[in-house]
């Protein structure tokens, strides 16, 4: 007799008496495949989601506001906003991290331009006796707009000076620089005049700064040959090297060392109102620059003179400074540096 049981095929039956079970179906190719996609890409963007909280929240526990940008576009100011345009902040050091008036003058007066494409960046000093126009007190130096009306007088003076609107502002004073340089483990700069300034030496050549020692180097000038000129040049090489250690590849690539760089920064310094932790984190994650993508220079002189109260000041270039405007405006800063390749 023939077994009943013997078929052409594999036995599918259950249990005794129990019904055949259908054959299992296998997933389409694509959908095993989409299924471990979508489990890492969710564990990415919840990496992420995380980073960026993180980051906020770094931000936000450390960072002063307090100062109100003036309002108003100056008459040439650019359209574009400074999410998807140039970007230009105001850098100010000053001995009182206070931004109101009557707090002492600001030792520096800084630019930082950003292009829009944010590979690279611009840093323009504006020397502390540069003679300019102070709105609502007539002429004086540059420095006194701090005294005169806080660092809301300042941005509104370099906005009548340059004709460009200044979008946000970031204050520090000389004991947040000292933390700010400790933070980093210190900062190298390329000195090209061998100085000595309250106790420390400062050869020409590659020099390590820090604490006291790196306020001192950027607060000489005495000592230096061109005087308060060199000191602005001094102050950007600095202002260079900071940036450089703290956006460097390797650091923003590291969330953890990056939320601490940008975390320790806000530390010591006051930004203005409109300045939101968002747009601090946005700024700083498009950043792609390298220490050579960050150009140094300097307003325009065309020499030197004495004001009618007898004080040394800086006489403004209006000629260059006006091509200087219009590359700020223009976002073609390069252009400009082709021209004027000492600044």
């Amino acid at each position: 007799m023939t077994d009943s049981r013997a078929t052409d095929g594999p036995d599918r039956s259950g249990p005794e008496g129990a019904p055949a079970q259908p054959p299992r179906k296998r997933r389409p190719l694509w959908a095993r495949i989409l299924v471990p996609v979508a489990a890492v890409l969710a564990v990415a963007l919840a990496a992420v989601g995380i980073y960026a909280w993180t980051l906020d929240r770094s931000i936000t526990q450390n960072i002063t506001r307090g100062i109100d940008l003036p309002g108003g576009d100056p008459a040439s100011a650019g359209s574009q906003p400074p999410e998807t345009g140039p970007l230009d902040v105001v850098l100010l050091g000053s001995d009182s991290r206070d931004p109101g008036a009557d707090k002492g003058r600001s030792d520096t007066v800084m630019v930082a331009h950003l292009n829009q494409a944010r590979n690279k960046a611009y840093i323009v000093s504006f020397p502390r006796d540069m003679y300019v126009t102070i709105p609502g007190h007539g002429k004086d130096k540059i420095n006194a707009a701090y005294s005169l009306g806080g660092a809301a007088l300042t941005v509104q003076t370099l906005e009548s000076l340059t004709g460009v609107r200044m979008d946000h502002v970031a204050l520090v004073d000389f004991e947040g620089f000292i933390a700010l340089t400790k933070d980093l483990g210190g900062v190298t700069v390329s000195n090209k005049t061998a100085f000595s300034s309250h106790g420390y030496d400062y050869p020409k050549g590659k020099v390590t700064l820090e604490g006291e020692k790196a306020l001192w180097f950027v607060r000489e000038r005495h000592a230096l040959p061109g005087g308060d000129l060199d000191r602005a040049a001094n102050q950007r090489n600095v202002i260079k090297a900071i940036i450089a250690k703290g956006l460097s590849a390797d650091v923003v690539a590291d969330p953890v060392r990056f939320t601490s760089f940008v975390g320790n920064l806000a530390k010591h310094v006051t930004v203005d109102n409109n300045l939101s932790d968002a747009e601090i984190r946005s700024i700083a994650l498009s950043l792609r620059l390298q220490a050579k993508d960050i150009k140094l220079l300097q307003a325009p002189l065309s020499g030197f003179g004495t004001s009618p109260t007898g004080e040394s000041i800086d006489l403004v270039n209006t000629a260059q400074l006006e091509e200087l405007s219009r590359a700020l405006q223009d976002d073609t800063m390069d252009s400009y540096l082709e021209k004027y390749p000492q600044g």
